[in-house]
C-alpha cells in the first residue's frame, strides 16, 4: 500500500511540478516543451549501408525522442507535440560540412561577386570591371571603413584573358583594389595595392609564393600567388576589417550555409581574426549553426591550445583540431605535382609542376606537434607530390606516437594516385574529397591542367570505397558556393560544365553521396554519436528537400531544392 501511495505521489509531482519537503528541479509540463512530430513524406534515416525509412520522427527540446511508425507517434505524442506535415517532401539528417570556411564565406558575401556563370556574371575581364564599379557604388560605407575595394571569385579558366593591375587601375587609383581568385590561392591587385604592400621590381618572391612579373622585366603585373597573396590579405586587408564587419561576415556565412541545408559548418583554416569572431559569437550565444574550427597551426596555434579544443561545444562553437597547408590550387596551377602540368601557366617552362609550401622536415614538425598534443590534424594537399609529403609525415608520426583512432584528415586529395589511396587506408587517413571540381573545372583539368588520364582520376571517391574507406565530399566555400546540392550532384554524376563525364569509373551511388554529407561527415568530426543519422537520442538536425534524391534520375540531382533547415528542432532557414 505504501509503495502504491509513493508511486501515485511521484507521478503527481512530475505532472504538476509540486514539491515535497526536499528541493526538486521543476519539470516543464508537456505542452510547454518544444516538441514536434514530423510525418507525411519520405524520411531517410541514413542508418546502415542501404536506405532505410521511418514514417515519423518526434523531437523534444532539440533531441530526437522517437523514430518509427506514424501510428505510434500519433498515439504517443498527439496533444503533446506540434504536428509538421512534410506534404510529400523528403527529410534527411542535417548536412555536415566536410570542409569549408564559414567565416570567409561571409567575406565573399560582402565582396563584389566575380564568379562566372552559373553562379555569377564574371565571364570576361570587362565583366569584372563592370561588377567592381557597380559594387563600389553600392558599398561606399565598406570602402570608407576599410579603405579597400574587394571582389571575390574570378576564374581565369572561364575568362577571355588573365586580368592585370592595369585592368584594376581603371577601376581606381585612389583605393587599393584586390580581386581574389575562385580558388582562394591567388589574387590580382592594382598599382595602389602594390604600393601599399611594398611589392616592387626589387621585391623577391617569398618562399612558397610568387609575384608574377610583366613580360621581359621584374615589374609586378599585379597577379599574386600563394604566400605572396596571403600576405596581402593577412597583413594588409584583414586588419582593416572592423569587429562589426567581422561579426557580420560570420552571420552571413552561417545564413548562406543554412540555405543549403547545413546544420554543422566548418571553419577549415581559421585565422586569429576569424577565431576572435567565433569566440565573440559563442560568448554572446548568437551562433545559429554548430561550428567546428581548425586553426592554422602555423599562424594561429594559440587558438588550438585553448579551452575550446576538444569534443565539447561552447554555445555551438568548438575547436576540432588544426589545419596544415602543403600546396596550392590545381585550377590555379600552383598545386605541387610529381609530373608537369599539361600546359604550364604563362611564364613557366614545360617542366613546371607547381611547388611545395614547405620542406619535408617542416611538414613533419607540424604533424608531430599535432600528434604530441593529440590534436586531430587536417592538411590541404591537392597535388600528388604534396600528398606524398603528407603521407610520409603521417607514417613517421604514426610510428613515433601511435595511431589510435586519430582520424587524421587529408583535404582535397585531388590528384591522389591509387597507391596513395591504399596508403590512406594503411595509415588510417580519412579523405575529404572535392568532386565539385568535376563540374566547375573538369574541362579545364582535361584540356589544360592535367590532361585526360590524370583529370579522370581527380577526387577518386570510388577508389576510396574499394579500399574500404569512408570519405566526405565538400565545397571548400568560398571557393564555390556552399551548395550541398552541387556537392551531391558532382559526387554522383561527375558531369562538367560542357556535359562531359569526368572519370566515369569514380562515380558513386546517390546513397553513398548522401552518406558523405551526413553519417560519414559526423564520423569525420568524431560526432557520430550525436549527429549524421535520424535515430533516438541524436540532435534534431534536419534538412527538408522538395524531392527524394534516391527516387529521381541522377541527372536531376542538381535541381533539388532545400526547402527548410532545422537545427536542434528549430527552423534556421525556410525557402
Amino acid at each position: 500500500m505504501m509503495k502504491k501511495l509513493f508511486l501515485i505521489c511521484t507521478i503527481f509531482t512530475i505532472l504538476t511540478g509540486c514539491k515535497n519537503d526536499k528541493k526538486q528541479t521543476p519539470i516543464a509540463e508537456p505542452y510547454k516543451l518544444n516538441q514536434t512530430i514530423y510525418y507525411g513524406g519520405d524520411i531517410i534515416t541514413m542508418t546502415g549501408d542501404k536506405p532505410s525509412y521511418v514514417e515519423a520522427v518526434v523531437q523534444r527540446e532539440g533531441r530526437i525522442i522517437f523514430a518509427g511508425s506514424k501510428a505510434d507517434a500519433i498515439n504517443r505524442f498527439e496533444g503533446k507535440a506540434k504536428k509538421y506535415d512534410l506534404k510529400g517532401n523528403t527529410m534527411l539528417p542535417g548536412f555536415i560540412d566536410g570542409h569549408g570556411h564559414v567565416f570567409n564565406v561571409g567575406l565573399q558575401a560582402l565582396s563584389a561577386n566575380m564568379l562566372p556563370a552559373p553562379d555569377g556574371e564574371g565571364n570576361t575581364v570587362a565583366d569584372l570591371q563592370r561588377l567592381l564599379k557597380e559594387w563600389m557604388a553600392e558599398n561606399k560605407s565598406f570602402i570608407e571603413k576599410t579603405g579597400w575595394v574587394i571582389g571575390f571569385g574570378y576564374d581565369d579558366s572561364q575568362l577571355d584573358r588573365y586580368p592585370t593591375k592595369e585592368d584594376l587601375d581603371a577601376i581606381s587609383t585612389e583605393y587599393p583594389v584586390i580581386i581574389i581568385h575562385q580558388s582562394g590561392h591567388l589574387s590580382v591587385v592594382n598599382s595602389k595595392a602594390l604600393e601599399s604592400v611594398g611589392y616592387t621590381a626589387e621585391t623577391e618572391d617569398p618562399k612558397g609564393g610568387k609575384i608574377r612579373r610583366v613580360d621581359g622585366s621584374k615589374e609586378p603585373n599585379g597577379v599574386l600567388e600563394e604566400i605572396a597573396h596571403f600576405m596581402v590579405l593577412i597583413k594588409n586587408f584583414l586588419p582593416k576589417m572592423t569587429t562589426e564587419l567581422q561579426d557580420e561576415m560570420l552571420l552571413k556565412g552561417q545564413k548562406l550555409y543554412a540555405s543549403f541545408g547545413y546544420t554543422t559548418a566548418q571553419e577549415g583554416r581559421s585565422t586569429p581574426d576569424g577565431t576572435a569572431a567565433m569566440v565573440r559569437a559563442s560568448e554572446k550565444n548568437s551562433l545559429i549553426l554548430d561550428i567546428v574550427s581548425y586553426p592554422d597551426i602555423m599562424s594561429n596555434r594559440e587558438a588550438a591550445a585553448s579551452k575550446y579544443m576538444g569534443s565539447k561545444y561552447y554555445n555551438r562553437y568548438r575547436v576540432g583540431g588544426v589545419k596544415l597547408n602543403l600546396d596550392g590550387s590545381p585550377q590555379g596551377k600552383t598545386a605541387w605535382l610529381t609530373h608537369a602540368y599539361h600546359k604550364p601557366p604563362d611564364g613557366e617552362n614545360k617542366d613546371y609542376h607547381g611547388y611545395a609550401s614547405m620542406t619535408d622536415e617542416q611538414a613533419y614538425s607540424y604533424v608531430s606537434d599535432a600528434y604530441k598534443n593529440n590534436w586531430q590534424i587536417m592538411s590541404h594537399c591537392n597535388g600528388d607530390a604534396a600528398i606524398d609529403q603528407y603521407l610520409n609525415a603521417i607514417s613517421r608520426a604514426n610510428k613515433e606516437f601511435g595511431n589510435d583512432d586519430r582520424r587524421t584528415i587529408i583535404i582535397h586529395a585531388q590528384t591522389a594516385r591509387e597507391d596513395q589511396v591504399k596508403r590512406f587506408a594503411e595509415e588510417k587517413i580519412f579523405p575529404s574529397f572535392f568532386p565539385m571540381h568535376t563540374f566547375y573545372w573538369g574541362d579545364w583539368h582535361v584540356n589544360s591542367v592535367l590532361g585526360k588520364d590524370r583529370a579522370y582520376k581527380i577526387s577518386p571517391t570510388n577508389t576510396a570505397l574499394k579500399n574500404g574507406l569512408k570519405f566526405t565530399s565538400h565545397h571548400d566555400a568560398p571557393v564555390a558556393l556552399p551548395s550541398s546540392i552541387r556537392v551531391l550532384s558532382s559526387t554522383v554524376t561527375r558531369v562538367s560544365r560542357s556535359g562531359a563525364v569526368i572519370g566515369p569509373d569514380e562515380r558513386v551511388s546517390t546513397y553513398v553521396g548522401l552518406k558523405a554529407l551526413t553519417d560519414w561527415a559526423a564520423y569525420q568530426h568524431f560526432e557520430e554519436d550525436s549527429k549524421g543519422t535520424i535515430e533516438q537520442g541524436k540532435f534534431a538536425d534536419f534538412v527538408i528537400l522538395d524531392k527524394n534524391p534516391l527516387k529521381i534520375d541522377t541527372m536531376e540531382l542538381e535541381n533539388l531544392q532545400v526547402l527548410e533547415t532545422i537545427k536542434n528542432g528549430k527552423s534556421v532557414y525556410k525557402k
